[in-house]
């Protein structure tokens, strides 16, 4: 790890005296990349350097102990801080080797949400809806903006399909955990006799593409003007302002209506478009990587069962974690930061250990 991070602290120091050649000031455009790249750099840099001078009081206060002359007295205080100085030197080491994990490369990005009625008929699109307006809650409360691409709704007012758009700073690094299948078990409004009915939902967090991720080529589309029947009434009707985008190489299509201008709905679709497309790539590129180097915390696959939601027990399962929680109306009101923020600690921990291992790995070969 050390290595590593003196790497770091040499790239930064380089970086830092390239800003200020005269030579490279003439150009803004390398300024900002090596400003940006400067940046990346510079938490680590900074916590590297603490640990250094932690480090360093830490063997001066041993000296001190280790010293015949010193005064029993200053070695007594020596000895108490010595104490501190270790547990917080640990702490940092600790710190630095969760800083050194690689960083997923969409993390920064906004997220496009998908949420799908699965097995349970009216329940299921029912739960679905459910779901749908927990993200909207959840992205509430962090201060994110939450924009409705599409919905499709059941005929019991519960959604088929809803796709929704979450911008702000690390809405996909937090929402990319709840892709999967979600189950709830519970006794449906319209069941008579009070028997507790299980149904499905299929979650999709995808992060959002943006043009210069994926450029799509206007040849590779076919693009379709279509009457919503989403609000809007006999106006959006007569107007066909929905639209219909095909992807011909994929065959991937989407539909968005929820907008009355047409040109407004083409862009949204396309927007998902994008994100489907970037999604689908990132997946084919995680297949090829061995079993063993990937993640465990969850292959964010659609068919994979991640949550139960209980509620005649008000409990919530996360199968991943294998942990249950309660407050069950705290939760689908968006209080999800407890469960999210377990998956994260798993998440770190299992890939600084799969970190350590390539570096143990890595070491062996090189001895």
């Amino acid at each position: 790890m050390i290595s590593e991070l003196q790497a770091i602290e040499d790239k930064y120091r380089h970086l830092t005296a390239a800003l200020s050649d005269p030579a490279i000031a003439a150009n803004p455009q390398k300024i900002r990349e090596l400003a940006k790249e400067r940046a990346e750099l510079e938490p680590v840099f900074r916590k590297y350097q603490e640990w250094k001078r932690v480090r360093k009081d830490c063997e001066e206060a041993r000296a001190l102990q280790a010293d015949p002359s010193t005064d029993p007295e200053l070695k007594r205080m020596a000895e108490v801080e010595t104490e501190t100085l270790d547990a917080k030197e640990n702490a940092l080491a600790g710190e630095l080797r969760t800083m050194l994990i690689p960083k997923d490369p969409y993390d920064e990005k906004d997220a496009i949400l998908e949420i799908r009625a699965g097995a349970g008929g009216d329940e299921a699109s029912l739960f679905a809806q459910d779901l749908f307006r927990m993200y909207s809650r959840f992205a509430e409360k962090k201060g994110w903006k939450f924009e409705v691409l599409d919905t499709s709704l059941s005929s019991v007012g519960g959604i088929k399909e809803a796709i929704g758009e979450i911008r702000g700073k690390g809405a996909y690094a937090l929402l990319k955990y709840e892709s999967g299948v979600h189950r709830v078990q519970r006794v449906p409004k319209t069941e008579a006799s009070g028997r507790i009915h299980t149904s499905t939902a299929t979650v999709a967090v995808l992060p959002e593409a943006e043009e210069i991720d994926l450029k799509l080529d206007p040849k590779d589309l076919k693009i379709e003007a279509f009457g919503s029947s989403g609000p809007g009434g006999q106006n959006v009707n007569r107007n066909y302002t929905a639209i219909r985008v095909t992807h011909k190489p994929s065959g991937l299509v989407v539909s968005c209506q929820d907008e009355k201008s047409q040109h407004r709905n083409k862009e949204k679709a396309l927007r998902v478009l994008r994100s489907r497309l970037m999604d689908i790539a990132q997946h084919e590129q995680q297949a090829k990587i061995a079993d063993n180097r990937r993640s465990q915390v969850g292959t964010g696959d659609r068919s994979e069962k991640i949550r139960t939601y209980n509620f005649p027990q008000s409990r919530i399962t996360d199968h991943r974690l294998n942990e249950n929680f309660h407050n069950m109306e705290g939760f689908l009101d968006g209080d999800l930061d407890e469960i999210l923020d377990h998956l994260v600690r798993q998440a770190q921990a299992r890939a600084l250990g799969e970190t350590l291992r390539e570096a143990g790995q890595a070491k062996d070969v090189g001895s």
